[in-house]
């Protein structure tokens, strides 16, 4: 395998039973990401079928309360309600083209099973998702999507019962089926993910960048987008890596406060280490054991970044910040409310910080990745009220 990291972060660290099936995935990709029909059909399918290209929306009522300038794209537009659909078809693509019938998925939120669910019923594959089980009963309608969709959804009972957890029973089930393939749903685990995963999400940042020039008539000051894993994020990000004026910044979950070590901030809590495959930052404590993750997104809760985004931090292209759930759920209030956007608690974390940094953002052109729509997290929201918080806690 050639060109595997990104600086000293990446790399191939699988067992030796998936070796085979990496290397087979890698030949693939290189061979199908060059080719010009596979391209022109996975392009179709976006357009005609995902709905691409997705809006640019100007914030108008938040930039003028906050003295900045916000742009949105909405990858909540896109079909399925998130962006993953871009790298579930591309990925579901390649398998097919490779002569696999068989697809597991991993996801946190549901959007990435939905996305993958969606993918193969349109190409006609069988489909199985691991889910956690906090995240299937927090995320119950994106699992009764999957359901209705085709796929089987087998919910993991140990560990957090979060979105590693789910990774890892994926991960496994892959070792014991190679003739599957296995669509990772962000930019991380060992080579040719990361790289193939940011490719499959580029399309954002390069609509996103021709729109801010043809409707505000220039360059955004920052681009910004949450960062789980990292796929909506280095999607945007990739688009602007060669224009210095654009600064990048990447919003990870602060949870409860980093002091509380209820989070999922990586480059404020975490080292480097290898996780799910790949050499990059994650939350681990002295003996190397992963700790415990918290967000309200589940979407954001794993305790891993993808190692395309650990180099830019080291290169200092881009700057990883934390909103905590407070500042999401006020974000997410203030969307719905001004501008009648429901956004995802994972994109409301982006969201957040910018209303958090107003002062230092006056007069800024910001453009934000919103990654996906927030009726996922209705369930999430309304039990934060039952329990006891009052509306202007969480919905204010």
């Amino acid at each position: 395998m050639k060109h595997t990291r990104f600086g000293p972060y990446g790399g191939v660290f699988a067992p030796e039973t998936l070796m085979a099936s990496l290397e087979e995935l890698e030949d693939a990709w290189r061979s199908l990401w060059s080719d010009l029909g596979f391209r022109a059909r996975l392009s179709g399918l976006l357009r005609d079928y995902a709905g691409r290209p997705t809006a640019l929306t100007h914030a108008e009522r938040l930039s003028e309360e906050f003295g900045f300038e916000l742009w949105l794209k909405r990858e909540d537009l896109l079909h399925t309600g998130a962006h993953k659909l871009n790298n579930a078809l591309g990925q579901c693509l390649l398998a097919q083209a490779m002569g696999k019938t068989r697809i597991l998925a991993e996801t946190g939120a549901g959007q990435h099973g939905v996305a993958t669910a969606t993918a193969c019923a349109k190409l006609g594959l069988d489909c199985v998702v691991y889910m956690g089980s906090v995240d299937a009963q927090r995320q119950r309608p994106n699992v009764l999507r999957m359901q209705l969709m085709g796929a089987r959804v087998v919910v993991v009972e140990h560990g957090q019962r979060t979105l590693k957890d789910a990774i890892n029973e994926a991960m496994r089930a892959w070792v014991s089926d190679p003739q599957a393939h296995y669509v990772l749903g962000s930019a991380l685990g060992p080579h040719p993910f990361p790289s193939m995963v940011a490719a499959f999400h580029e399309v954002i940042g390069q609509e996103a960048r021709a729109q801010i020039l043809e409707q505000a008539g220039d360059l955004p000051d920052y681009a910004i987008a949450c960062v789980g894993g990292g796929s909506n994020a280095i999607g945007l990000f990739r688009a602007f890596l060669e224009d210095e004026s654009v600064r990048l910044v990447g919003v990870e979950a602060g949870g409860e406060g980093i002091d509380s070590g209820r989070h999922a901030a990586r480059f404020a809590g975490g080292s480097p280490g290898v996780l799910h495959g790949c050499f990059t930052w994650l939350l681990q404590d002295d003996d190397g054991q992963i700790l415990p993750t918290h967000s309200v997104s589940a979407g954001l809760d794993y305790p891993a970044v993808g190692p395309e985004h650990a180099d830019l931090e080291r290169r200092q292209r881009a700057r990883y910040e934390s909103a905590s759930d407070e500042v999401a759920l006020r974000a997410f209030a203030a969307l719905s409310e001004r501008e009648g956007i429901l956004p995802a608690l994972e994109s409301s974390h982006a969201v957040g910080w910018v209303m958090e940094q107003a002062q230092e953002l006056q007069g800024k052109r910001l453009l934000v990745n919103l990654s996906g729509r927030g009726d996922k997290d209705l369930g999430t929201i309304f039990a934060l009220r039952q329990e006891g918080a009052s509306d202007a806690e969480v919905l204010s």
